[in-house]
């Protein structure tokens, strides 16, 4: 897909998709300069939430979907990662802040609001800020989004309050599935919560758009593993991949309209139930984690679904270390080991949103346009909003 021309991908209706995914990797490096650029008013914004609060701040990263997903792949790494001293990190996707905000939201703590939004047009993205702002008595709020003309940004404009970051042009997708929007506001939230050095985030940032350019010269290998006789998917993973799972297997069900079932999972809760998902017709990818403890977790239950002979195929990706998945890896070669999880999780969705425009083009769907009958959209439609009283 990433060599045909132009013309051969719009014929096949993948042109955007499949350019949007190849593009990751510059875009990456985009949004770490945008990053350096704002550096400064992102450390005058949080100096400011310190100076008019007290105690810790929570930091709530909501989205909706996708958007809510990336919450789900950071929100585990910068609760090691992040300044615990300050901050008490969580995820919680709009919809239920929306359907429940008396569950979710906090009156008298200090909050951050963190809101993820390819177009910020969403219509529970806009509620759970409008609910943040009649519940929340200390609210700040940090906009992260690609659409610089979206409802979030325009309403974020002249709040002293609310810091907008735009991400890289490119990463306002024009397909039907979030690609390169998830990554890039991943890797941002990352860099600007992460208490690592700038030095070791350039570092980080340089190794895994080297990863991702791997998976685009790597894609032959991927297509023989979707050129096997499948009908199921399952992606595994711990920590922060645990969270990026999520959003694999979602990239699946939205490019084949559903024509694959998939289910996620951590690899330790698989063993609980949802093993029993597997069978000789299921592919299975764990996303291996670096970190030697949880790696063995992993790679236990990959040992296992291997040893049972229960799947069409058992597939590890990830880096090599020096405990290894003894069956099939996709092992990205520009990758070091001391990759932090939650930076390794973009070359990771690399690979499954790879798999999925694949696995699109199998059943014969339209990558760009993947929903026949129109009653899944870019932008969620048809959503009631009620008034909350609370």
């Amino acid at each position: 897909m990433f060599e045909k021309s132009i013309e051969d991908l719009i014929k096949m209706g993948a042109n955007i998709t499949t350019s949007e995914i190849k593009q990751q990797p510059a875009l990456w490096l985009e949004a770490h300069d945008l990053y350096e650029a704002h550096k400064a008013d992102i450390a005058a914004f949080l100096e400011k939430v310190q100076n008019e609060t007290t105690g810790i701040v929570r930091v709530i990263f909501t989205g909706a979907g996708t958007s809510a997903y990336v919450g789900d792949t950071i929100k585990p790494y910068l609760s090691m990662h992040g300044d615990r001293s300050k901050y008490r990190f969580e995820s919680i996707p709009t919809t239920d802040i929306v359907s429940s905000p008396y569950d979710n939201l906090e009156a008298d703590t200090p909050t951050i609001l963190v809101s993820f939004a390819r177009s910020g047009n969403s219509p529970e993205s806009v509620k759970t800020v409008e609910l943040a702002e009649q519940v929340v008595k200390h609210l700040y709020q940090i906009t992260i989004t690609c659409a610089p003309d979206g409802e979030l940004a325009k309403r974020a404009e002249g709040e002293a309050s609310n810091l907008v970051l735009l991400q890289p042009a490119g990463s306002n997708d024009k397909g039907f599935a979030m690609t390169g929007s998830f990554s890039c506001m991943t890797l941002t939230a990352l860099l600007v919560f992460d208490t690592a050095s700038d030095s070791d985030k350039a570092a980080w940032v340089k190794e895994i758009s080297d990863m991702g350019h791997e998976v685009v010269m790597r894609e032959e290998e991927i297509q023989d593993i979707v050129n096997e006789d499948f009908a199921r998917i399952t992606y595994l993973g711990s920590g922060s991949l645990g969270g990026l799972t999520r959003e694999a297997q979602l990239k699946v069900l939205e490019l084949t309209a559903g024509q694959y079932a998939t289910v996620f999972d951590t690899s330790m809760g698989f063993r609980h139930g949802p093993k029993s998902f597997v069978n000789d017709k299921t592919l299975v990818f764990d996303f291996l984690n670096n970190n030697d403890y949880t790696r063995q977790y992993d790679v236990d239950v990959m040992e296992e679904i291997n040893g049972d002979h229960i799947a069409k195929r058992v597939v590890a990706v990830g880096i090599s270390a020096a405990n290894n998945f003894s069956g099939e890896n996709f092992f990205f070669a520009n990758g070091d080991v001391n990759l932090p999880e939650a930076y390794l999780a973009l070359p990771d969705i690399m690979f499954a949103q790879t798999v999925a425009l694949l696995s699109s083009v199998k059943v014969g769907n339209l990558p760009d346009t993947p929903s026949p009958t129109g009653t899944v959209n870019r932008v969620v439609k048809g959503v009631i909003l009620h008034d909350y009283k609370g």
